[in-house]
């Protein structure tokens, strides 16, 4: 899972969606419950040892919101899916690498089911902020991982402005997340989390808005703060 932000690497291939309404269907909703809630939830909820906090400062959120997260694992969109109360993640959609997860037909299928997944393009050669602007637009919240990839070693590096420009633009708060152990349950090069259920929290911050004169690049500087400071005070 990716920013909108573009990323040196091989060109993506064209990705094409045509079914937009897949990511407000309420058919393809019930569909991703038993995926996300009763499979996958079941299995990482197994195979690590769960912490959520915050969950209180979601009380008030509205469709659409834009969650913004520190990204090191494959387990993070998981637990955030897993971690949201049923009706914030029940048309959440995440951005995915065009030139990963879009580029074989059963990566595609599998992150559309788990994960309501829609193409984000890491490489410089497009771009897909009018996907991302038009599915906000339609009220379907987003789930983007500002730092542009994961995390080699853990560290939460700067975020990218992708998610502070489409909040902006169409006026949806930021969630901002903290996902802590989740590198250590599952580091990058690894298929399948360390055994023992090692320890993760994940912990929701109060959404945020820009400033009235705020400029995206403060705005997504101030995401940022506000995820390392989550993840700073709840570490220990």
């Amino acid at each position: 899972m990716s920013d909108e932000a573009a990323k040196p690497g091989k060109a993506a291939k064209p990705v094409k969606v045509t079914h937009l309404h897949r990511f407000s269907s309420s058919g393809h909703a019930a569909a991703r419950f038993v995926a996300q809630r009763v499979i996958l939830k079941g299995v990482v909820w197994s195979v690590a040892k769960v912490t959520v906090k915050g969950k209180e400062t979601l009380a008030d959120l509205k469709d659409p919101f834009i969650v913004v997260a520190n990204h090191s694992s494959h387990l993070d969109a998981p637990l955030i899916t897993g971690a949201l109360p049923r009706a914030r993640a029940r048309y959440l959609a995440a951005g995915a690498a065009a030139d990963y997860f879009f580029d074989v037909a059963w990566r595609r299928a599998a992150t559309a089911l788990f994960f309501n997944a829609f193409p984000v393009d890491r490489t410089g050669q497009g771009s897909r902020s009018g996907l991302a602007k038009e599915l906000l637009g339609r009220g379907v919240p987003l789930l983007i991982f500002p730092q542009g990839g994961r995390s080699k070693d853990g560290i939460i590096g700067p975020f990218k402005p992708g998610a502070a420009v489409l909040s902006m633009h169409v006026g949806a708060p930021c969630v901002p997340v903290a996902i802590i152990g989740a590198a250590d349950a599952m580091p990058p090069g690894r298929n399948w989390p360390v055994p023992g259920r090692p320890p993760v929290v994940v912990v929701f911050g109060e959404p945020m808005v820009a400033a009235p004169g705020e400029s995206a690049s403060d705005f997504s500087a101030r995401l940022h703060r506000a995820v390392l400071d989550l993840h700073a005070a709840h570490s220990a």
